[in-house]
């Protein structure tokens, strides 16, 4: 049922955003085997390592897979690059780089996080992906304030915390001039609390309302540009 609930997902993504059937259209079946590979690597080791709150497949699709797809077409348009360097900050089990590594192979991703089990468990999976012809993944076993500096066109972060100054400094930090923060976030009205602080400080950004399919809850895509 999980793996048809995730070809039917990937099928009304792909019918409702004409960017993502663009970039995934042609590949549709090698995407879903790539991430067939991948969910069954987070079943096998989600007890041990506590990558995910749930062991329900379906709900791991739905909550964790197509949530990070879903707005793909919104990233892909933030990005001016051919091959843009992509930072996945606390990326935990993978979510949403590696989603987001198999829909868009042309980028490079570094997933960056800092707990040791978690960081196994990304290299054992990214080892395998490798096998499919995912090759456009790096891990970085650090926290993310010690990233490098000044490196990636996009930094994205989902369920990792709340937006606050410290984080947006070391997300802005690890920023090219002309980067931008992309963070998975839920209802509006949480956001512009989270924000409220930050906006009387000068920052700006926008909340980009995206579907994810078979989840009927408010999602949005913060963007902040550096």
């Amino acid at each position: 049922m999980a793996l048809s609930q995730l070809s039917n997902g990937i099928g009304v993504l792909c019918g409702n955003d004409s960017e993502i059937e663009r970039i995934i259209g042609s590949r549709k079946k090698e995407t879903e085997a790539l991430l067939e590979r991948f969910l069954k690597e987070i079943e096998l080791f989600n007890s041990a390592y506590s990558l995910v709150g749930t062991n329900d497949p379906e709900e791991i699709v739905i909550r964790h897979i197509l949530d990070s797809l879903a707005p793909l077409g919104i990233i892909s348009g933030l990005l001016n690059e051919e091959t843009a360097q992509i930072a996945d900050a606390g990326s935990g089990a993978g979510f949403p780089g590696i989603p987001l590594a198999i829909a868009m192979p042309q980028h490079k991703f570094a997933l960056i996080e800092r707990m040791g089990r978690r960081a196994g468990f990304l290299y054992n999976t990214c080892a395998i992906l490798a096998e499919g012809g995912i090759t456009n993944i790096s891990i970085e076993e650090n926290e993310f304030e010690k990233t490098e500096r000044d490196h990636f066109s996009l930094v994205t972060f989902r369920a990792f915390k709340g937006m606050d100054a410290k984080l947006l400094k070391a997300l802005l930090n690890a920023c090219k001039n002309t980067g931008v923060i992309a963070a998975y976030k839920g209802r509006l009205e949480t956001i512009k609390k989270e924000m409220l602080p930050l906006e009387k400080k000068g920052v700006k950004w926008e909340a980009i309302p995206y579907n994810v399919p078979f989840l009927e809850e408010e999602r949005h895509l913060l963007v902040i540009r550096k």
